[in-house]
């Protein structure tokens, strides 16, 4: 069983989960596709942290208990204390990052909450109360690419050469600008596919020259078809909640899961014309 609601962290996704046991008739064992996010997860008394994806994650085994935090895309470094590329594929034990005396500590501050999602948002607001404040120039080219606006557009409108632009990209998302542009065109697809919109249609509405265009991004992001990723969605016994499910026009949210055995959305980011383009001494 999956549940979901925003955070108190601006732009950011709590969840839960339950799986196995806990749960027959969720496995936990679906792929993880590919969204622009990372997340902090508790599972089964342990702090991971998931990494950007730019194919496919398969669980190994997972845990029958999930609490997670969903940042926003581009939001986590500054949170965590590492640069998005450095865990780019990669699922970690917050041990890792910050030590595993601080980590064995907070982690055992969430297994004995009453309310794990909330103890771990609210580890997550300490830590980000402590941080710097995010980024409008990285939130506006989210915006943009989630929009669908060439790479070359969106370095223009925020003021930042190309170079500087993918440098910047690499620590805050994990990857370039045209893998992220790559992956939210997907997610706009696949959003489109989740509402009933025929491929093609879905296709064409996301940014993709064409049907098959599509369908050799899914299976290059993803490892499967159209196809059959739909058809495991609709004979999935769990659903997101729709709270936080946005437009194609945004970085959609498919009714997918996120955590290290399911599948994870981006969380909801401002649409291009509500972000002031930052200047070029403002992104310098």
């Amino acid at each position: 069983m999956y549940e979901e609601r925003p955070s108190r962290l601006d732009g950011a996704v709590v969840w839960t989960r339950l799986t196995g046991p806990a749960d027959p008739a969720d496995s936990g064992t679906r792929p993880v596709l590919p969204d622009g996010c990372m997340d902090l997860i508790w599972a089964d008394g342990t702090l991971l942290v998931a990494g950007p994806d730019t194919r496919a994650y398969v669980p190994g085994s997972p845990a029958h208990a999930y609490a997670g935090v969903r940042f926003a895309p581009g939001e986590a470094p500054s949170v965590l204390g590492t640069e998005a590329s450095a865990l780019r594929d990669r699922r970690v034990e917050l041990a890792d990052l910050w030590g595993a005396r601080a980590a064995r500590r907070l982690a055992d501050e969430v297994t004995g909450a009453a309310d794990r999602a909330a103890a771990l948002e609210a580890l997550v607001l300490r830590r980000a109360a402590d941080a710097p404040a995010p980024d409008p120039l990285l939130r506006a080219v989210v915006a943009r690419l989630g929009a669908g606006e060439p790479v070359g557009a969106v370095a223009d409108a925020v003021g930042l050469g190309a170079r500087q632009l993918h440098r910047r990209s690499l620590a805050a998302f994990g990857y370039g600008p045209k893998t992220l542009a790559r992956i939210l065109r997907l997610r706009r697809a696949l959003d489109l596919v989740a509402r009933g919109v025929p491929y093609a249609e879905a296709a064409h509405r996301a940014g993709c020259a064409d049907q098959a265009h599509l369908a050799r991004e899914m299976r290059a992001l993803t490892g499967t078809t159209l196809t059959r990723h739909t058809a495991s969605v609709r004979s999935a016994s769990f659903e997101r909640s729709p709270s936080f499910e946005r437009s194609a026009s945004s970085v959609p949210s498919p009714s997918f899961e996120r955590s290290p055995s399911f599948e994870r959305s981006a969380s909801s980011v401002p649409s291009p014309s509500s972000v002031p383009a930052a200047s070029p001494a403002r992104s310098a």
